[in-house]
């Protein structure tokens, strides 16, 4: 009897980070529930692209994280697919800068609710079938969660919050479930850009003197996910030296 495949749900699939995650777990043998918000066109391209590797391995959702009463429907919608589930994957994101004096509520709340409400709540619905499987949770949260970036700080309090979720959920989703995160440094440019000598200024604080790429996070999820489990609670690193401070 073949065993069957593990499955991953990961949100913000479409593009970006999260696709390349997405290819790197299929290309691991995972089958995968894709989330989008807005990127439909991108994330029906991507799983077009997978179902041709391999047919019936994907599911493709689209919702706002926002909308904290639909999160358990995207764990039902993996299970009612898959009929189980391995991994969840919060990477998706909001990011906008929030500088003191023209923060506004509107900022804030969009803010805490991609990076900090909905992996709670996706996590806590999703936690009664990853302990099912002895499962792992990874959740992508950034070198500025612990260095704060100017004129950043509502992101970077919610990456922090996301955090320190991922320390409290490896305490109490033990022995089960593995909760882990992984920081990226610079990886991909923001998507409003950074100039040539912003790029180069901050190049110079990393002490392999490089960007890193997208691959580099997915590696790492794979690892955190299938090949370390003996790790929870842990937050690795993937910014090139970078939070050396050097």
């Amino acid at each position: 009897m073949t065993e069957p495949r593990p499955v991953a749900l990961i949100t913000g699939a479409a593009r970006r980070v999260g696709a390349a995650i997405a290819r790197h777990l299929h290309t691991a043998n995972y089958d995968l529930a894709l989330h989008c918000r807005h990127s439909r066109r991108e994330l029906d391209t991507l799983t077009e692209e997978l179902e041709l590797a391999r047919p019936g391995s994907t599911l493709a959702l689209q919702a706002d994280l926002a909308e904290v009463e639909m999160l358990p429907d995207l764990i039902d919608a993996a299970l009612e697919r898959f009929g189980r589930l391995d991994a969840l994957v919060n990477n998706a994101s909001a990011f906008e800068a929030t500088p003191v004096g023209a923060a506004t509520t509107a900022q804030w709340d969009a803010l805490f609710a991609s990076n900090a409400r909905a992996p709670f709540f996706l996590s806590q619905a999703a936690a009664p079938a990853l302990a099912t499987s002895r499962g792992g949770i990874v959740n992508l949260v950034d070198i500025y969660a612990e260095r704060p970036l100017a004129r950043h700080p509502i992101y970077c309090m919610a990456k922090a919050s996301l955090l320190m979720m991922t320390r409290a959920l490896a305490l109490d989703l033990a022995p089960h479930v593995r909760v882990n995160a992984i920081a990226p440094g610079a990886i991909l440019w923001p998507e409003n850009g950074k100039t040539t000598t912003e790029q180069q200024a901050l190049l110079a604080k990393v002490p392999l003197g490089r960007a890193g790429t997208p691959n580099d996070v997915a590696a790492a999820v794979l690892w955190l996910l299938r090949d370390a489990p003996y790790v929870s609670g842990e937050v690795i690193r993937i910014d090139g030296g970078r939070s050396l401070g050097i």
